[in-house]
């Protein structure tokens, strides 16, 4: 079980293995059923969560009472709300299971402290926060300088398995179309 998050970490920077038993003694193993919550708004996200097994998704809930979700994860992918770990405030947004997910919460106390007893345990939480950073500046990018099928082909391009994997009406919301939209565009391609 543990063997995934450790060979994600080998791709970035090389743990000892003492190193590596303080990081597996601080995880905490979740599992999630479909559609059960792993987060809520007005509650704290006291941790990242990595992802073993199942996919989740980030949404919040606009002001016309439609859900928008600003990210997925799948596995080998990190997910908390950044901004209520950070900033101590209750959380804004949920965090729900599309699917069956096993995860390994990493409490945010215990990642501070193991970063500082292991120092590239900080580099790796940077490259990992800067590959998020980038992903959230091009999906930007995507909604500002493309049209919507334009969007949804660049997509289901780079992760056609993905776009099988979650429903019409998620993909839409991630892309920022609806969900008939999304139904028109994929008649038209057959």
């Amino acid at each position: 079980m543990y063997q995934e998050i450790l060979n994600h970490i080998k791709k970035y920077v090389q743990l000892e293995p003492e190193e590596e038993q303080m990081l597996l003694g601080k995880l905490e193993f979740k599992m999630l059923k479909k559609k059960e919550f792993l987060l809520e708004p007005g509650k704290l996200c006291n941790g990242n969560s990595f992802i073993l097994k199942g996919c989740v998704r980030q949404f919040f809930i606009n002001k016309k009472l439609n859900e928008q979700i600003i990210q997925f994860g799948l596995e080998n992918w990190w997910i908390a709300d950044q901004d209520s770990l950070l900033n101590h405030q209750p959380s804004t947004c949920y965090i729900q299971a599309i699917e069956e997910t096993e995860l390994l919460l990493l409490h945010e106390k215990d990642r501070m402290i193991l970063c500082k007893e292991i120092p590239l345990l900080e580099t790796y939480f940077r490259i990992m926060m800067q590959k998020s950073f980038i992903a959230v500046q091009r999906r930007i990018g995507f909604i500002f300088n493309q049209t919507e099928e334009e969007r949804y082909r660049h997509f289901s391009g780079l992760f056609p398995d993905f776009v099988q994997r979650v429903p019409q009406y998620m993909l839409a919301s991630y892309l920022g179309f609806t969900p008939q939209f999304l139904s028109r565009l994929r008649a038209k391609k057959r």
